[in-house]
This record gives C-alpha cells, structure tokens and sequence, in this order.
C-alpha cells in the first residue's frame, strides 16, 4: 500500500499540514505511520474519507470534541452520527434566530418601524386583566400573575418557596419605565431587572432549608413602551397573539422536551405526552440557566395579548383558547373563561393568564 505524505494528504483532504498536526496530538486523525528516520507524518489513502468528513464538520463550526464523537459513530453507526449533526445544527440554528430577534429588537426600536407593519399613528394604550388560580388538584398556588399599564407578567414557581420565588420575580420588573427610551438602553434597563429577579429569587432560595427541593420560576413578561411590547422571557410560560382572527405563539419553550423537538428528536405528538415535557432548560434559580429571550413587537390597535403559565397551555388545546379570546369581549372576561377550561380539564396544575388589549387611546 502505497502511503501519502503530509503535504499530499492535505491536498486531498482540503486540510492544512497543521491541522491535520493538531488532528494527530489530539487522537482525532492519527497517520497511519510515522517514518522513524524522518519524524513524516504518512497517511493511507483510505484515511481521506475520515478527513473529508473532519473538514466538512470544521466548516460547520463543529467543536473537535464533539467532531471525535461523530467520528467514532461514523465508523458503524451511521445513522446516529446523522441524528448527532442534525443535533448540532439544530442548535446552531436556534442561537442564530436568537442573535436575529436581538437584531430585530435593535433595528426596530432604533428605525420605529417594521415595513411589514402598519403601525398607528394614534396614541395607543393598553386594557388589561390578570388571575391566576390554583387549580383542581395543587394545595396551593405558585403562580404569579401581574397587569397595570407598563407591565404585564406571568411567572410559575417550583420547589417549597416557588410561590415566594414567582412573586420575587415579578417584583424586580414593577415600576419599570420604558417609553422614549433608547435601544441599547431599553435593552440594558432589561437586563438590569432580569439581573434583579434572579438575585430575588436566589435570595428566596438561600432562605429556603437545606435539603428542601431547589427553588426557582420561570417568568415571561412584556412591558409596553407605548407603541410596541418589549418581551422578556424565560422558562416555559406563553405568550400568544391574537391579530386579525389568528393566533400565534411568539415565545418559545425553554424545556428539554421543546430542545429535542428543536433537533428532530421528538415530533411535537410526541413532546405533547412526553413524560418530561415540563422539564426546564432555563429558568431563574440557583444554578440554572437564567438567560432570557428578548424582543419587542410593534403593537396595532385590536391586537390582543395572552400570557399564561403551563397550566393553560398544556391542558386546553390552543384552538380552545383563539375561540375563548376572539369572543370574549373584556379582558377580565376572557382571563376568566381561560381558566374555567383549564379547570374543567381537570385543572392539574396551577393556571395564570393576563389578556392585554391594545387599543386607542380615550379622549
């Protein structure tokens, strides 16, 4: 068998003489033989597959680590490294579309204008009402829900103190003044309250006993500047829109279900039942994830806003809650049917919902 030096398998491979170097110190693409005289590097011709494919995954931005373990798949389960690099650029997509709504949020706050929308030229305001209920099955409630006319906030509790941590939570947003602000600004004011929530929330934690089950919440809220709502969102509550008859979901579930689903895992029939569907990726609390989704949304008159915790969105089907907000007239009504569906579903869990209308402002 006839071996390639360095410089040739490189050629071939479309890798560098030093990566392919770095290949070697890292057992990633050992050659198949060292020339004991000259110290060369020899490669065997049927080697430039596994090169190719190292190259391919570099190319993908791909970490060598994890290049190593798509590798040793390769070699006799295939199908499993396919599932591994769906896997990974699944996850790259999702941290782009992050980096894009950040974008977004930027563009739009900074040009005060969307060229997709029709934005009011009339002053607008917000009507709005909150509950949250118990349920048919919890002892007590974790849940917080919170509307006036700058916030509006849904958090869910977990652990002994998750009722004091959702309330902490959404404490640290109150207050907040957000109109005619800058965008950076507007986004560090943002961060700060975020900050602040999980500080409060780790402070209900550290008073919490030792051996008590870990304290933490997630918390979604939107904050109106206005004209548009400035959304934060952490963990797996909701927020819906209803515009023009259709509803749509604009946050996204922070569970490991959703993630699974997000890389071709699980379908969505299948995260609906999964047993761990309500497992968090992120959420505030010691030691979790706390990072938070942000974007702002460009308001119209008649737009109507939901927020809820898992206990509605698990447990009533989301052409249930479009029908309830399209024919409830008053928000206060429409809060109030939302949860007698949950309830009459069985009400398992606790159940938070605000409805936000937008509308122009009296005179």
């Amino acid at each position: 068998m006839e071996l390639l030096t360095i410089g040739a398998f490189a050629k071939a491979s479309r890798l560098s003489p030093k990566a392919l170097r770095l290949y070697d110190a890292l057992g990633l693409l050992a050659p198949a033989r060292i020339d004991p005289v000259t110290g060369y590097r020899l490669y065997a011709p049927e080697q430039l597959d596994r090169a190719r494919l190292v190259a391919w995954l570099r190319r993908l931005g791909m970490p060598l680590a994890r290049i190593q373990h798509v590798c040793t798949l390769e070699a006799d389960q295939a199908d499993q490294a396919a599932q591994e690099i769906r896997a990974f650029w699944a996850r790259v997509e999702a941290d782009t579309a992050a980096r894009r709504d950040l974008a977004t949020f930027l563009i739009d706050h900074l040009s005060w204008k969307d060229p997709t929308m029709t934005v009011s030229a009339d002053p607008l305001e917000i009507r709005y009402a909150a509950h949250s209920d118990a349920g048919r099955v919890r002892d007590g409630n974790q849940d917080t829900a919170y509307a006036d006319a700058h916030l509006l906030a849904v958090a869910d509790g977990c652990g002994r103190t998750g009722g004091p941590a959702s309330r902490a939570a959404v404490d640290a947003l109150k207050g907040l003044e957000t109109g005619g602000i800058a965008a950076g600004s507007l986004l560090n004011l943002l961060e700060d309250a975020v900050d602040r929530a999980r500080q409060a929330v780790e402070g209900v934690a550290g008073a919490a006993s030792c051996g008590e089950e870990a304290t933490g919440t997630t918390l979604t809220a939107m904050l109106w500047t206005g004209a548009q709502m400035a959304l934060v969102h952490i963990g797996d509550s909701r927020v819906y829109l209803l515009r023009e008859g259709r509803l749509f979901q604009i946050t996204h579930d922070h569970t490991l279900v959703q993630s699974m689903v997000d890389e071709g895992r699980l379908t969505p029939e299948e995260a609906a039942c999964h047993p761990q569907r309500s497992l968090l990726v992120r959420a505030l609390g010691p030691g979790a994830d706390g990072t938070p989704d942000m974007r702002l949304h460009d308001a119209r008159p008649d737009d109507r806003y939901l927020l809820c915790s898992d206990g509605l969105s698990t447990v009533v089907p989301a052409a249930e809650i479009r029908q309830v907000l399209a024919e409830s007239a008053e928000p206060d009504q429409a809060v109030r049917d939302l949860i007698a569906l949950a309830n009459g579903s069985g009400g398992p869990d606790n159940v938070s919902c605000v409805v936000a209308d937008v509308m122009a402002r009296r005179r």
